[in-house]
């Protein structure tokens, strides 16, 4: 018997998962599988109802008593639907989920709040000590909860309104990982350009030069997701000139095609999209942009889906997240006309072979040169502008290493997904 967490979905439930078994240990929770469930498509709920019943079958097999626990956006969202799974001993929504009294024996089978009535303050969830973490990149929660309706998206129910965790509790965060020995941290959360605007602390390019000037000893800061909608003039600036904020934006596109982008109530069009991207590359040359970009959304014609082709190509989105559209219940999305499923794969494979071709030509022109690596493990690790690189071919005379250094390492050549090379 073991405590067990098993995490679905986006960094920040991977970040959430290590609060919960520190919540877990201090509660003295010893033997659990807690699932920390996703809720963005019906495929992630699906994986965790999945999970539930391997778990469940385990314990069976090994006559353990191994309670399970559901947590997460899709409990949050529908605890009904895992409260009828005879499996599941407790659901926890999300704003109790790093609380340890959510898990002592005398917690209720139920504790799910009304996240929308949260108010936008720093809560005693995010006041916890920051948890040791294994990953080589570490993550701080710079927000939570979204203030935005896209008609796709189920999230803002599960996660609640925008909530900012304050400058002085981020910093704080970034200098306990710092004393952990990290070398890189990624600021996430749900929509983290939209930092600050509830607690009156400025936007995300205050956020991010204070954390830069309060600690110094930080190498790399790096983003998730950015809304195009919210990059305003002093985060552009901030990307375009500050070199300890890494080479590499991935934006939250989703289409192409201004219409479709009306109609999932996005909040920017194709040609500021591509103006953004141009402006940034003009003013730091080698930044690397990813995205994501849903194919098929509902009512999106040929030439509609065409729009987000040509976007993929003039913003040259070397990380490109391609997700086939499906239905989510409950979203206004889904009671629009659908595009077959079929034309809705064939598109979802022509947008990632857009950007499979332009991932492979921003690869050739790494070879030959010395690049800044984290390792994530002794053979492969990150460089600055995201690209996975695979160090295995190592000459015998080569250095040693281990996850979390950061090294300089020559580029030898590619596999077109990654970069191979070797340490300096």
């Amino acid at each position: 018997m073991s405590l067990d967490i098993e995490n679905f979905g986006c960094r920040l439930n991977a970040l959430d998962g290590d609060y919960i078994r520190q919540a877990a240990v201090e509660a003295g929770l010893k033997h659990a599988t807690i699932i920390n469930s996703c809720a963005v498509t019906t495929q992630a709920i699906r994986q965790a109802r999945q999970a539930i019943r391997k778990a469940a079958k385990k314990t069976a097999q090994t006559g353990d008593t191994q309670p399970i626990f559901v947590t997460g956006c899709a409990a949050q969202i529908d605890a009904a639907q895992f409260a009828a799974m005879p499996q599941v001993a407790r659901i926890i929504g999300n704003a109790e989920k790093r609380n340890p009294t959510a898990y002592r024996q005398s917690a209720p089978a139920q504790q799910i709040s009304n996240i929308q009535q949260i108010k936008p303050t720093h809560t005693p969830t995010v006041r916890q000590p920051m948890p040791t973490q294994k990953r080589a990149r570490a993550f701080v929660q710079v927000q939570t909860g979204c203030n935005h309706r896209c008609t796709f998206c189920i999230i803002p129910f599960g996660r609640g309104n925008a909530r900012s965790q304050p400058i002085a509790d981020i910093v704080r965060d970034c200098r306990a990982l710092i004393a952990q020995g990290h070398k890189e941290i990624i600021f996430t959360g749900v929509d983290i350009t939209s930092w600050g605007a509830d607690i009156g602390e400025g936007g995300l390019a205050v956020l991010i030069r204070a954390v830069l000037d309060k600690v110094p000893e930080l190498p790399r800061l790096r983003l998730s997701s950015l809304d195009v909608a919210e990059l305003d003039p002093a985060m552009l600036d901030i990307i375009a000139h500050e070199p300890r904020l890494m080479p590499h934006v991935h934006l939250s596109l989703q289409a192409g095609d201004d219409m479709i982008l009306k109609r999932m109530k996005r909040r920017h069009t194709h040609a500021q999209a591509v103006g953004i991207c141009e402006h940034i590359k003009q003013h730091r040359p080698d930044i690397v942009f990813g995205a994501d970009i849903i194919a098929g959304f509902p009512t999106e014609t040929d030439s509609m889906f065409d729009n987000s082709l040509q976007l993929v190509r003039a913003c040259e989105l070397v990380w490109l997240h391609v997700f086939p559209f499906s239905p989510r219940p409950n979203t206004p999305a889904a009671r629009m006309p659908q595009v077959p499923a079929a034309l809705i794969k064939k598109r979802a494979a022509r947008l990632r072979k857009a950007g499979a071709l332009l991932r492979k030509a921003w690869l050739v022109r790494q070879i030959g040169s010395t690049l800044p690596v984290l390792l994530e493990s002794a053979s492969r690790g990150r460089t600055e502008h995201f690209a996975q690189i695979d160090l295995t071919a190592q000459k015998k005379h080569a250095p040693q290493a281990k996850s979390g250094q950061l090294i300089q390492a020559h580029v030898t050549g590619h596999n077109g997904d990654m970069l191979h090379g070797e340490i300096v």
